[in-house]
């Protein structure tokens, strides 16, 4: 039984460990004011950085941020320009303040070109930053949860076919140490802003148990003060990991 579990069953408010956020609503927002996509993409990367300093400042260990989507190349061509450019802004520009801050950056996602200039910026901010003891960011860019369940089952169907395990020894923890979030917890509370109710093919593996919490204000609007509401309400929930309910059971 994990710690969550215990604290359940004791009746003991449930740890909030690892917050993941779907960052929507850039494009309702820039449009609400009468400006272009890319002015609302401009403004949700400030929200980051704020988002990032509220998260320490909130004392969570782990945070993982939905920044850019497998699927999201299809969207017209200047804006994945602009998208590209302002990731590649963000890592120069707070690659150093995040190491200060004893932040440690991770990527998840399927790889890129490794040729390609942001490919080697990612891998920079990541070996700089690999030490950091502090808050564990996790940006998903160019990301799919399906896709990474298919890429870890290759790598078990790889396995087999070489005889280093049967497919009898296949389990979720086997699996789980497959996926590219296989160094961290699975998240506690999943935040997406916009009023979407859905996880668009996000953490779909690593969501089984997570509390939802659907915000109608726009990613660029995400306050501290929001950002503490969904935690209030996280923190009311029963997490019951399929058994009954805490409060009902005492």
């Amino acid at each position: 039984m994990n710690d969550q579990s215990d604290n359940l069953r004791q009746g003991l408010r449930p740890e909030l460990r690892h917050v993941a956020i779907i960052m929507d609503g850039n494009g309702r927002w820039a449009a609400q004011r009468g400006l272009p996509r890319t002015a609302g993409h401009k403004k949700g990367v400030d929200t980051v950085k704020d988002t990032v300093k509220n998260a320490i400042e909130l004392s969570i260990p782990y945070l993982t941020l939905f920044s850019f989507s497998s699927e999201n190349w299809s969207r017209p061509k200047p804006e994945v320009d602009e998208l590209m450019r302002l990731m590649k802004l963000f890592i120069e520009r707070e690659e150093n303040t995040l190491h200060k801050a004893n932040v440690r950056i991770r990527m998840i996602g399927a790889p890129l070109e490794q040729s390609s200039e942001l490919y080697q910026m990612i891998k920079k901010a990541e070996r700089k930053t690999k030490d950091n003891t502090g808050l564990q960011l996790t940006v998903a860019f160019n990301y799919g949860g399906r896709d990474e369940i298919v890429r870890a089952t290759k790598e078990l169907a790889n396995e087999v076919q070489k005889g280093l395990i049967s497919a009898d020894n296949i389990t979720e923890d086997l699996l789980s140490n497959n996926l590219d979030t296989k160094e961290l917890p699975d998240p506690d509370l999943l935040i997406r802003t916009s009023g979407e109710y859905r996880i668009s093919n996000f953490m779909l593996w690593q969501l089984a148990y997570a509390e939802y919490v659907f915000l109608d204000c726009n990613w660029p609007d995400f306050t501290k003060e929001k950002f503490q509401e969904a935690i209030d309400i996280f923190h009311k929930r029963d997490r019951r990991y399929g058994g009954v309910c805490a409060r009902s059971a005492l």
